[in-house]
């Protein structure tokens, strides 16, 4: 599940699939333009949801990683410890993209401009990424080799 996780995010930058980011920065034309429009309806989608519900869509984001966070070092609930390690850094990387949605929108950058904050974004995404699997993995192989032969 995380790596699927992982791989989905890392493939759709700001809700577009990254081959029609390949595809409009190798055809030009009108895959171009298709990406322009794709990108400012995802950037638009993001802002409106972000200007209307963000106070609740944050609290009810930190309300349950800090219920995740309870149940699984406190009650040591492995469910819990493995949503934990994967929503916080989920939660990384819808800031970056609220983050990265503003400022195409500030700036309006089309072409050349637009596919460098795509890339940008995607590259910081794939960092995030790394850094959890790689978290998540030695949290897991330390609590597989932790446990006794009798699980214990």
């Amino acid at each position: 599940m995380l790596a699927t996780v992982w791989s989905m995010v890392s493939h759709h930058v700001l809700g577009v699939p990254y081959h029609m980011i390949a595809a409009a920065r190798r055809q030009g034309g009108q895959a171009e333009q298709d990406l322009e429009d794709m990108v400012r309806i995802n950037v638009l989608r993001r802002l409106r949801m972000a200007d209307q519900a963000g106070i609740w869509l944050l609290g009810l984001g930190c309300f349950m990683l800090t219920g995740l966070l309870i149940l699984g070092w406190v009650y040591w609930i492995e469910l819990a410890q493995a949503l934990f390690l994967l929503g916080l850094p989920l939660g990384f990387v819808a800031l970056l993209s609220l983050l990265t949605a503003k400022r195409i929108r500030a700036e309006g950058p089309q072409g050349e401009a637009l596919f460098r904050h795509l890339h940008r974004h995607r590259v910081w995404v794939q960092s995030v990424a790394m850094a959890a699997i790689f978290v998540t993995t030695l949290w897991g192989m330390y609590r597989t080799l932790s446990v006794g032969v009798l699980g214990s």
